[in-house]
């Protein structure tokens, strides 16, 4: 690790330095640790590399839901002044600035976009601005230098320090292995959001892989049952081997596992932010599983875990196992197959309405539309039932939108099919599915009506419809939304 700790405590850089009136590069985002600092280290990159000053804006009050995501304030997490020379406030107004996304900084210079007389300057939020910088101009921009250039609080370099007086026994590559609410939460339906994780199903071969290298494993996860049966079982260490557990504070026990993956000389994790911070402080790669083994070779070892280990793991982890090597074999495998993966998931996840609905593609798949519908009609009925509010809860997943496209957008034409060969409940799905992804009203009533004019007595059918006439929600402005919600008082 090139020196984290005594690096952060120096706060000064060319965007501390720059004219009071030089345009202002901010990272504002509002979600978790990893991803505000992520973002942080890019903005003051880009403003480092043009003598333009550097912002971000952080809450100052207590993030009520800490379920998963570590956010305290940021007097907790930076020095007073770096506070005071770099921090923005809670918010800022956005409509003050321009975007910088990595098309824009690949395309027009920053001193371009002064000369358009922007009079505050960008905000630079997206995690792959500097993606088209490789190769040859890698060196424009130097995030992981922008990162440890950044004032820290004294907790957290209590913390820092701490993972830095660590010396491996032998050479060490960093597991990280995430769960939280990918894995345990909400965005467990979200297929789009697995591949930041790698399965807990997949790491006893990981580290088999990883000895074979001469390397030992730290493992680094958020389950302390699965960290501690995974070293019971592998040999691999943890990050209370190397005194995580004085730091209770979850701050600084995530600061402590950054700094302690920054010390090992490779990091494996999905696309983890957590994982990439870490690598930032460190100046080492960060590798996905597809350097040890290829998807198919991966869904067989995690297949072949959970048919003789499944009862060792949690549920939640199990289940996700199974997601991911149906993902990894999606294209691969007949609908049987998939659906037997499936099944097996939903057995472990049955709240999880993404795995009903894949199953219902799968059987549409090969044109078995009464078996599908029925899997529709059960999940439909039983939540219209206990809560007879549309959206249900599979047609909110239906409809999801992630990472710039629609969750379930490939199963969509199988949905149609079914709908057109005369299924009421596929067709009542289809109907959402017309409304959300291409807001065609005219299409998505006739496929309402349909489902209505097989089954007229179906009051979920008449809900269904209504809300459709009252069109796609506004994601937007005060006047459309409130004419929204008047639509839907009306009657039809």
């Amino acid at each position: 690790m090139r020196g984290f700790s005594g690096m952060s405590r120096k706060a000064t850089s060319a965007s501390a330095r720059a004219e009071p009136q030089s345009p202002l590069i901010a990272a504002t985002r509002r979600d978790g640790l990893g991803s505000r600092l992520l973002a942080m280290a890019n903005a003051k990159s880009v403003a480092d590399a043009f003598d333009y000053r550097f912002g971000f804006s952080w809450n100052r009050t207590s993030v009520a839901d800490k379920t998963f995501h570590v956010v305290d304030v940021v007097d907790r997490i930076f020095s007073a002044e770096f506070i005071e020379r770099h921090w923005l406030g809670a918010r800022i107004r956005g409509s003050d600035f321009d975007v910088l996304d990595a098309a824009t900084l690949k395309r027009l210079s920053l001193e371009a976009g002064k000369r358009q007389g922007n009079p505050s300057g960008w905000i630079c939020d997206d995690f792959r601005v500097l993606d088209p910088f490789r190769g040859e101009e890698a060196g424009l921009f130097d995030a992981s230098r922008a990162l440890r250039s950044f004032g820290f609080s004294d907790s957290v370099r209590q913390a820092t320090d701490a993972a830095a007086r660590n010396r491996f026994p032998r050479p060490m590559a960093a597991l990280h292995l995430r769960s939280g609410d990918i894995v345990r939460g909400k965005y467990r339906t979200r297929l789009v959001f697995g591949r930041k994780v790698i399965p807990a199903t997949l790491a006893k071969a990981i580290v088999r892989e990883l000895s074979s290298m001469g390397l030992a494993t730290l493992l680094i996860g958020e389950d302390r049952a699965t960290l501690d049966y995974l070293k019971a079982e592998t040999g691999a260490s943890l990050a209370e081997d190397f005194g995580a557990g004085a730091f209770e504070d979850r701050t600084q026990r995530a600061f402590f596992e950054m700094a302690l993956m920054a010390q090992c000389q490779r990091i494996h994790a999905g696309s983890s932010i957590f994982a990439s911070i870490a690598s930032l402080m460190g100046g080492i790669p960060m590798i996905g599983t597809n350097t040890l083994f290829d998807k198919s070779r991966a869904a067989e070892i995690i297949l072949d875990e959970l048919k003789d280990r499944q009862a060792d793991y949690h549920p939640l982890e199990a289940a996700f196992g199974y997601q991911a090597a149906f993902l990894n074999l999606e294209d691969r495998i007949g609908p049987a197959q998939a659906r037997d993966i499936l099944e097996r998931a939903h057995g472990l996840d049955p709240q999880n309405d993404v795995y009903a609905l894949k199953m219902a593609s799968a059987y549409f798949r090969e044109h078995d539309y009464p078996s599908g519908e029925a899997v529709l009609r059960s999940r439909m009925a039983a939540q219209f039932q206990a809560r007879p509010q549309i959206p249900l809860p599979m047609m909110k997943v239906l409809g999801d939108e992630a990472s710039g496209g629609f969750v379930l957008m490939r199963d969509f034409e199988f949905f149609l099919a079914a709908a057109r060969a005369g299924y009421p409940c596929a067709a009542a799905c289809s109907a959402w599915i017309r409304q959300q992804v291409s807001a065609e009203r005219k299409a998505a009533l006739a496929m309402a009506r349909q489902a209505v004019t097989a089954e007229p007595a179906n009051r979920m059918f008449r809900k269904i419809e209504r809300r459709i006439r009252q069109g796609r929600k506004p994601k937007a402005g005060r006047l459309a939304k409130l004419r929204w919600r008047l639509a839907g008082l009306a009657r039809f």
